[in-house]
Order: structure tokens, then C-alpha cells, then sequence
């Protein structure tokens, strides 16, 4: 490769980068809550995901959230692929940035989701053997903690750490850029749940904290 070529495929990153934000910045649960006139930016943890819809929605409303940040995510991952097949790492940059645009919308005033759906699901769309085992684990653990948070912090941290250890360093270096804004994002979570007032995911999916119209 000449300088020339290396500057031509490196040059294609931020606009990678764009399209996975802009891409990514789409938003089921404010969509939603919208239609049902429920304000999910004021009420449970006031952040538009999927945990939050399933918190002031319901079940269904969390489904088609999970839904919609799959099929986004793995879109971003595999159009960024087709379209910048010479740019080695247009897949996790795509995933990235989509994970970011989830969390923090233009349209929005850069308040989104906490990112733990759209993350799983690029995941997936990086290594699908890989995130399958570790959904798996996750429902296990969800089922004896009772807390998506603490699926969050594994998943966050698993995942790089599993890609440097498949050879993929650069990978995991650049997915450690939203695992850290989702650490952040996740702060008075872990706040709650040292104090014990984080809400479980049985009392959830109850209806118990359900937003009324």
C-alpha cells in the first residue's frame, strides 16, 4: 500500500464513524413513549432504552426496543463492511459509533439510551458465536442477580477483553470506547445498588414502577 492508499483508506474512518452515529441515534423508546404520551425522559432512570421502556412502558415496548437497536446495530456493522471493504476496522468503528449514537442523540440534546442493548447487539454483529455464549451467561446471571446493571458491567467488560484475547486488539480498543461511556452513564446505578434501592428486573417486569398516563 502507498502512502497515497493509506491516506485515501484512512480518511473514510470519520465518515464511518458518522454514518454509525447518525444510524445509531434512532430511537425506539422515545418513538414509542411519544405515541403512548409518556415522558420517558422524566420518569425511572429518565433515559430512553430499553430497560427504562421496559420500566415506564411495559414488556412489549422493551421488545420492540431491543428489536430496533439489533437490527440498527447490525446493519451499521455489516453496511460499513460492504460498503469499506479495504478499510480494516470500518466493522467495530461502524459498531462504536452506533453504540455512542444510541446514547447520545443529536435530535435529542444528546440525551439517549445507556447503550447496554445497542452494545450487545454489535456484539453480535462482531462476533455472533462469541455473543451467543454470552447471552446465555447473562440470562443466568439475571435470573440469580436480578439486576441488569450487573449484566452490564460483565458484558462491558467480557467483550474487549474477549476480542484482544481472539487477536483482535484494535477491536477491543476501540469497543473500550463505549464500554467507558457506559460505565459513566451506569454511575447512580451502581450508587443504587450499593444502597439497595436499584430497581430488580422481576419488580419491572410486574409493572410495579410503570409510568401512568
Amino acid at each position: 500500500m502507498t502512502i497515497s492508499d493509506a491516506v485515501n483508506a484512512y480518511s473514510v474512518y470519520p465518515l464511518i464513524a458518522l454514518f454509525g452515529y447518525v444510524l445509531g441515534s434512532s430511537n425506539m423508546a422515545y418513538y414509542l413513549a411519544w405515541i403512548k404520551g409518556v415522558d420517558i425522559l422524566s420518569l425511572g432512570s429518565k433515559n430512553p432504552g430499553a430497560s427504562n421502556a421496559l420500566i415506564t412502558i411495559g414488556w412489549w415496548a422493551a421488545v420492540l426496543v431491543c428489536l430496533h437497536d439489533l437490527i440498527k446495530c447490525n446493519l451499521a456493522v455489516w453496511l460499513a463492511r460492504v460498503l469499506f471493504p479495504d478499510a480494516a476496522c470500518a466493522a467495530v468503528i461502524a459498531g462504536a459509533a452506533c453504540i455512542l449514537g444510541q446514547m447520545y442523540p443529536f435530535y435529542m440534546h444528546f440525551r439517549g439510551g445507556k447503550g447496554f442493548a445497542a452494545y450487545l447487539s454489535v456484539t453480535l454483529a462482531l462476533d455472533w458465536k462469541f455473543a451467543l455464549c454470552l447471552y446465555a451467561v447473562l440470562i443466568v446471571l439475571l435470573i440469580v442477580t436480578n439486576y441488569v446493571v450487573v449484566c452490564t458491567f460483565l458484558t462491558i467488560v467480557a467483550v474487549p477483553i474477549w476480542l484482544a484475547a481472539t487477536g483482535r486488539p484494535v477491536d477491543a480498543a476501540w469497543m473500550c470506547v463505549p464500554s467507558a461511556f457506559i460505565l459513566w452513564k451506569h454511575r447512580e446505578n451502581i450508587v443504587r445498588l450499593r444502597n439497595g434501592t436499584e430497581i430488580g428486573f422481576r419488580s419491572a417486569g410486574r409493572g410495579d414502577h410503570r409510568a401512568k398516563k
